[in-house]
Parts: structure tokens; sequence; C-alpha cells
């Protein structure tokens, strides 16, 4: 890859939600701007190899993206004067002083016009790029279908002249609750693919809200949760496996992110409301005591999870709860419990047969856990993940 190709990756890693949100807020219109910008990083693909990469590549893509949205309004009236078209910085400017919008495009897509289904994708797609089959995979739907609902909610967020601004206070926790839940979505897609920066972005995000929010304890929540969890980042895959969190070299945690969530957590505990955000920070602030004790609280995890499956009993809480169980009262309460899990949830699910096979493995059911770990591969798509069940079955003693 050519040092401008490069460039233009970084760029619009980095910086997507943020041009993408600046343009929107000016033209209403988040097609438009989707398309102006697209037409930006075209651009950049073939000036930049042969002109240089610019000093400030996002001055450079918004001016560009400025003269394509010029020419668009020659084309039609989309613009009623030019006044509207807004101005951007010099392509030599030194730095981008262009606002952060990204928080207002988090509120258009979350608009009660907006199917409420229709919100997470549309916040995932707009503000942090994350294209539409991807999307689709994590809420397991089409991708055809997807792409085609995200083009009519932009027409209708465009046709119906939704504001781009945030909404009066007492509008706030109703489009805030959909915000979170697409911050959570992006968060989740982190712990899967670490590599392409969402989980700062979901931080800077939650931490933003938080701050608009201060009396919110689920958003405060929710920032130390994801604060928690990515502190974890450089520990949770090693030479190209993954690492649970008990056997993570605490030595790599980030001790700036575990301050900072500890501080979230306990600014939101005392508010004194608890929800699922706030018991799923709790528990990785127990895991994180390990760093100090060398110890996990098992004790305290289980009363966690319980309250935890109290308001969202999700597959992937009742198997951390089984793995739990186990840790307390053996591997075949732990067996039992996942027994119980997948009457539930039924079958599909890889952390259950992950789980099993450990137990198995426990109680030296070499036959059980050799079949779990197959189980569990024939379900996982993440390499990491399918690395380390693969190394974990490969290693099986021999059977006797």
């Amino acid at each position: 890859m050519t040092q401008a190709a490069r460039a233009a990756e970084m760029a619009a890693r980095t910086s997507y939600g943020r041009l993408l949100a600046f343009l929107s807020a000016r033209t209403h219109d988040i097609a438009l701007a989707e398309d102006a910008l697209s037409t930006a990083f075209a651009r950049a693909l073939t000036h930049w190899p042969a002109k240089g990469v610019p000093d400030n590549p996002d001055a450079w893509l918004l001016s560009v993206a400025r003269n394509h949205l010029t020419d668009h309004q020659r084309r039609q009236t989309r613009f009623p004067t030019q006044s509207e078209i807004p101005d951007m910085p010099d392509t030599d400017a030194d730095d981008s002083t262009f606002p952060d919008e990204r928080l207002t495009l988090l509120m258009v897509c979350a608009h009660p016009a907006i199917a409420a289904d229709l919100h997470t994708p549309l916040m995932l797609q707009t503000v942090l790029g994350i294209d539409a089959k991807t999307i689709a995979r994590l809420f397991m739907v089409s991708p055809a279908a997807l792409a085609k609902r995200l083009v009519r909610a932009k027409a209708k967020i465009r046709d119906a002249g939704i504001p781009f601004q945030i909404p009066d206070a007492d509008q706030l926790p109703l489009r805030s609750t959909a915000i979170a839940e697409a911050i959570y979505a992006v968060h989740a897609h982190d712990w899967l693919d670490p590599s392409d920066g969402m989980g700062e972005e979901a931080l800077y995000l939650a931490d933003l809200l938080a701050q608009l929010l201060p009396d919110d304890p689920e958003i405060k929540g929710l920032a130390a949760l994801i604060a928690l969890s990515h502190a974890r980042a450089q520990a949770r895959v090693q030479n190209r496996s993954l690492v649970p969190t008990p056997q993570q070299d605490v030595t790599l945690w980030d001790d700036r992110l575990i301050a900072y969530g500890n501080r979230q957590l306990t600014l939101a505990h005392s508010l004194v409301q608890w929800g699922r955000f706030q018991i799923e920070a709790a528990i990785e602030a127990v895991h994180m005591t390990r760093k100090d004790s060398g110890q996990t609280d098992w004790t305290a995890l289980n009363k966690l999870y319980h309250a935890l499956l109290q308001l969202a009993p999700t597959a992937g809480a009742m198997v951390a709860q089984a793995v739990v169980t186990a840790r307390l009262h053996g591997a075949q309460a732990g067996l039992e419990a996942l027994d119980r899990v997948e009457a539930q949830t039924g079958s599909g699910f890889q952390p259950l047969w992950a789980a099993r096979a450990d137990f198995a493995l426990e109680m030296a059911d070499l036959k059980l856990a050799n079949c779990c770990f197959d189980k569990a591969i024939s379900l996982t798509t993440d390499l990491a993940v399918l690395r380390f069940l693969r190394q974990k079955r490969d290693n099986l003693p021999a059977d006797p």
C-alpha cells in the first residue's frame, strides 16, 4: 500500500464520522454529504500519490467536498443560497478547526420519525463509517434489505426537514437511550475486531454523551464499561490468539483507562439508579481488581451476574454466570447451569460450547471436551477465538 493510500485509509478510519457529521449538519442531507465525501476520498487516491499527502488531510478532504457541493448546487436547487454551503478550512491550514458535530448527527439518527430498529444501524454507518454488510452481520439481517432501509431513512431525514440540533432537555433522555445502544454496539464490534480503532471512538462518544447528560447514571455506566473493557485491549489477543480475562497479563492493562472507568462508575453509583451498563461496568471493575490483588472475586461476580440477568437475560450473561458457578461450586455445577442455558437459548451459541468443553476437561471427560471444542469451533468466525479454541482442542491429553 502506498503512503497516499495509507493516509487516505487513516483519514477514513479516524475522521470519516467527524467529516460527514460536519457536512451533514450544514446540508441537512446525509446522502448528499456522503456522496461529497466519497468524491473527496476518491480524488485523494489520485491526487495525493502525484502531489504528495497534504499537511492537513482532513482540511483537504473538506475543501474537495465543498467544491463537490458547490457543483451540485449549480446543477440543482438543493440549497437556497450559496451561504448555506459551509466555508471549509484552507487546504494548507495547520489544523482543522471545524466543530465536531457527531453528537448532533447521532441525535438526528435517533429521531422518533426514524424507525426504532434503524436508529443504531444508521448511527453506525454515518457516524462511525461501518459498512452496511458489517452492520447486517452484527444484527443478523440481510445486507441488501438493510442497505435499502438506510437509504430510505436518510431520504426521510432530508425530506421531513428533521433539524440538525441537540434536542430540548425533555427529549434528550429518549434519544440518549438509542444512542447509548449504538455506542454499546460499537463497543461490541471493537471487542471482535480491536484493530479498527472503534473502541476509542466508542469511548469518545460515550464520554461526550456523559458530559451532555451529567445526571444520567446509565450513560456514565456506559462510559465506565467501555473504558474498563478497552483497558484490556492490548492483553486480549497475544500471538493472534484470544487470551481469556482471567489469564491475561495485567501489566498490559491500561491504568489510565482503569482510573477513568472507575471514576465514571463511582459517579454513576452516586446517582443511585442501577442499570444494565453500570452492572456490566461493575463486572469489569471486579476483574480489574486482579491487577492489585492477584485474585478474582468470584463471589462478587456471582452477585453482579445475578443482578444483570434480572435486567438483561442475554445468552452471553447466562453463560458467564455458569462459568462463575463452576468457579464457585465445581465443573459439574457449571455443566448443569449450561444445560439450563441451552434449554432457554438453543444450541447455536459458541461461548456455551467453549465453556462446556472447559468444564468437561476439568472433569477429565476428554471425549466430551473434544466434541464440545469441535462444536464451538464450528460456530466461530473470529480468527483469534478460532485459533484459541483449536489450540485448546489440539492440546487435549491423549484419551487413555
